[in-house]
């Protein structure tokens, strides 16, 4: 009904107690019913009128496809193999599916622009025309040259650094901005998926990284002042923004969400203040549009709470209340009036089946704060009840595994006490149906049965283990010698060179030898030959480095499909998926173990094929383990205890491990923590506590060795120099940790003053990229650490593991590092 015109059309589903109240109205209303739940007819009427799907909505969803098809797809595209026209083919039919499936189980805030090649962030980098000046973009629509050179470098120039986005396992390519950046609107992307997915008859939600979190999450180019304010570039690229959303409005679209994740972060009020400034910016070009700012991975502190639900123009406010607990607080609290909570219940980081009975529990005390009340829907020409609560995704499901219909290899009691992100946007609708009154008795039962039996089940605990564990708080795990007294003990016998080379692990994993290891796991291979072909992987690799020249050597891990699920599938209290896959970065997937019970070691796990291959060589050959931390975070994790308590038992397996590898005489023992800092809460109030049972966990594995020992770690693609006083308290003889991707930011700590005693290996080459650097760059490189560490204690090596490479990449990079090594060390010995 249009104001005034008194009529209403004859199909309206509305009794005549509504059409009275409707009447006595004037309606002032933008556009289509926002939420609707259902309708109870009053009392003698029949008639009752659904406008439209219930109030649900899912922040994101993953992108790689249920079978990694996206994965295929890309690297069948980098190596030539197949056209970009194939690429785009792979990429709209897994779009279709995505959008479809939603709209199918009753999702009614459905995302688009979640989807991404590479990284959303980098696509808003692209939708910026952010392009640093050596990719030679001269303009125009971004296409892959451009987009993939910036993720990955090419024959001429590096990447862009990538660094974790927030405490996840995923990776985010860094924005590289200064004061001279031009922006503008260079990539498309935003508007022609939301125009895809309505071809389809789908009408989604477009998303887009929100601009103050776009360079709050970004660093000052190369040559850049470190001190540079990134958000003094807000009023460049507030332009651009207006842009896409008008074309996104002259699109149709109706909603638009904001991902502004860095809310959750410890601001300041300079950078709180940028937050208002923006979307009062952006607030006239967002009139009639319905506006979602997206928050998500923590709490709110109370005043990033009271600067969001202040921002003009705003709509919805999302929140992640799996691990914002806090946040319910402030909501129940002061929530503004007419707003809408997009309610983040279901867990988007994490495989666990919701507690439903739980979350419906929540959502109606929330309801009774946020209210609804009565609307009429000009689009569906009934009256509805405008909810405005709305059930969501914690965050979006990137982070989750897709599927878990394609399980068949979990038996159905772990399976039940599961969901994948097909099943959690399922669990969203069925909560959402709860709320409006329709609550599906027999899922809820379903529900609540799954949970009673993993609570009772007796594979979950295990007392042996939950006492060693719970002994362990009484000590500090240190090694009993310092680290100075260590090395000197470790060089006399290892009786390596100055500026001593090695790698990290990994060797390339090719395809004759995937299929080796997929063929004995299908019982189609012998064991016998199996051990056979992994023997003769593990030859190859120890003679290509002694022909190299390198000096420590490691075994390559033919045997090793993922280095946190190698050791899952062979300790106690694991589960394992056949296509539970998640994206690391880029093609990258991982497939995390899932942690649901009480962890031990049975039986050794590595000793046999470190031996065969220290056998092999005279050099000193590195035992490779992954560390409880990593194990720990890489993993889906068990909810129903602390953390640190899983990490404690994880500690006791690996110490038993390590102390196996040296009774084998293996005398270099690397224990990665890769994921250690990855870790780290988002909140600094929350540092010490992490960091402290975290370091602990990686003395409790290697307390007991010999002095001789020598214990190495390696860590990757985070931000360090914030930790480096926990690294340093971690004592491990040796530290190889990644650098040159960032920048080489981490030696930045050094020239501080930071004074490290232990050996340390920065990173000479990322080796995320195909690109092969030269001698004479890896000796620049090399110079450069030895202006801030002492040359006694320098290693030299890649950032991190070869397992993505290929060897023909591989060889000519490691014999330049050699190279350039051997060239300064002959330096280094004429200046004496």
């Amino acid at each position: 009904m249009m104001e005034g015109s008194g009529q209403w059309p004859s199909s309206v589903g509305i009794n005549r107690h509504s059409l009275h109240l409707l009447k006595s109205c004037r309606f002032f209303l933008p556009g289509p019913c926002l939420f609707f739940s259902n309708l109870v007819p009053l009392p003698g009427s029949s008639s009752v009128h659904y406008g439209a799907k219930m109030a649900s909505h899912i922040v994101g969803y993953p992108r790689m496809g249920p079978k990694r098809e996206l994965k295929f797809a890309l690297e069948s595209f980098w190596d030539k193999k197949s056209s970009a026209e194939d690429l785009k083919k792979v990429a709209a039919d897994l779009r279709s599916s995505i959008w479809k499936q939603m709209s199918a189980v009753g999702i009614k805030y459905i995302p688009s622009n979640t989807f991404s090649y590479y990284d959303q962030v980098l696509d808003a980098t692209s939708m910026l025309g952010a392009v640093p000046p050596r990719y030679g973009w001269s303009g125009g629509e971004i296409g892959f040259d451009t987009y993939f050179s910036m993720a990955r470098g090419n024959a001429s120039v590096p990447a862009m650094e990538m660094t974790k986005w927030f405490d996840t396992n995923y990776h985010f390519i860094v924005p590289e901005l200064g004061p001279d950046v031009k922006f503008s609107y260079a990539s498309h992307k935003a508007v022609d998926e939301f125009k895809e997915a309505k071809a389809l008859g789908v009408n989604t939600v477009p998303v887009l990284i929100g601009p103050v979190s776009y360079l709050l999450l970004s660093k000052p180019a190369k040559g850049i002042d470190k001190t540079f304010s990134l958000l003094s570039l807000l009023p460049k690229i507030l332009p651009v923004y207006n842009e896409v959303i008008s074309e996104l409005k002259a699109a149709g679209a109706s909603w638009i969400q904001f991902d502004e994740p860095t809310l959750v972060m410890d601001l300041d009020s300079q950078q709180l203040g940028a937050f208002t400034t923006a979307y009062a910016d952006l607030e006239s070009t967002l009139s009639g549009l319905n506006v979602l700012i997206e928050t998500y991975f923590a709490d709110l502190t109370p005043e990033a709470y009271k600067t969001l639900t202040g921002l003009k123009g705003v709509t919805a406010y999302g929140l992640d209340l799996v691990r914002g607990t806090q946040t319910v607080e402030l909501v129940k609290k002061d929530f503004p009036k007419g707003k809408h909570l997009f309610a983040g219940v279901v867990d988007g980081r994490n495989i666990w089946a919701n507690d439903l009975a739980s979350s419906l529990s929540t959502l109606q005390a929330l309801e009774a704060v946020v209210g609804k009340g009565i609307q009429f829907s000009f689009a569906f020409y009934g009256l509805c009840m405008k909810n405005n609560l709305v059930v969501s995704t914690s965050c979006s499901l990137l982070h989750t595994a897709v599927d878990l219909v394609n399980e068949t290899k979990l038996d159905d009691e772990i399976k039940s006490w599961l969901a994948f992100a097909a099943q959690k946007v399922v669990e969203v609708n069925a909560l959402a149906k709860a709320l409006a009154g329709q609550k599906d008795e027999a899922f809820f039962s379903s529900n609540a049965a799954a949970q009673a039996s993993r609570k009772s089940s007796p594979r979950v605990t295990n007392e042996a283990v939950q006492k060693a564990a719970a002994a362990l708080k009484g000590s500090d795990h240190r090694r009993a010698t310092n680290v100075s007294a260590r090395l000197d003990a470790q060089q006399k016998k290892l009786s390596l060179p100055i500026l001593p080379t090695t790698t990290i692990g990994s060797f390339p994993q090719t395809v004759e030898l995937r299929k080796v290891r997929r063929e004995f796991k299908a019982n189609k291979v012998s064991e016998d030959d199996y051990v056979k072909a992994m023997k003769e992987e593990i030859k190859k690799v120890v003679d290509l480095q002694e022909e190299l020249d390198i000096d420590v050597l490691v075994h390559g891990e033919p045997e090793r499909n993922d280095m946190v699920e190698y050791f899952g599938e062979q300790l106690s209290g694991f589960a394992f998926t056949v296509n539970g896959w998640v994206q690391s970065y880029g093609s990258r997937c991982v497939k995390p173990p899932i942690i649901y019970g009480d962890v031990s070691r049975p039986k050794p796990m590595t000793v046999f094929w470190s031996s065969a291959a220290q056998s092999m060589t005279k050099r000193p050959m590195k035992g490779m383990l992954t560390g409880p931390v990593t194990i720990l975070n890489w993993s889906f994790v068990r909810n129903d205890q602390p953390r640190f308590e899983t990490c404690y038992q994880i500690a006791l397996a690996i110490k038993d491990e390590v102390e196996d590898l040296e009774k084998a005489n293996i005398n270099v023992i690397q224990i990665d923590e890769a994921a250690l800092r990855e870790g780290l809460p988002l909140r600094k109030s929350e540092h010490a506590f992490y960091l402290k049972w975290a370091v602990h966990s990686f003395r409790i594995t290697n307390c007991g060795v010999k002095d001789t020992t020598q214990i190495h770690t390696h860590m990757c693609y985070s931000n360090f120099n914030d930790i480096i006083h926990s690294i340093i308290d971690m004592d491990a003889d040796v530290i190889t940790i990644e650098n040159s991707r960032s920048d080489e930011k981490l030696l930045s700590v050094f020239r501080e003053g930071v004074k490290y005693g232990a050996g340390i290996g920065p990173g000479v080459y990322d080796i995320h990229s195909p690109r092969i650097p030269s001698t004479e760059e890896i000796a620049d490189r090399i110079n450069k650490m030895l202006a801030v560490l002492e040359t006694k204690i320098l290693w030299v090596n890649p950032d991190c593991g070869l397992k993505t490479r290929k060897y023909d990449e591989v060889k000519p990079a490691l014999n330049n590092m050699v190279a350039a090594v051997k060239q300064l060390r002959a330096k280094l010995g004429s200046a004496k």
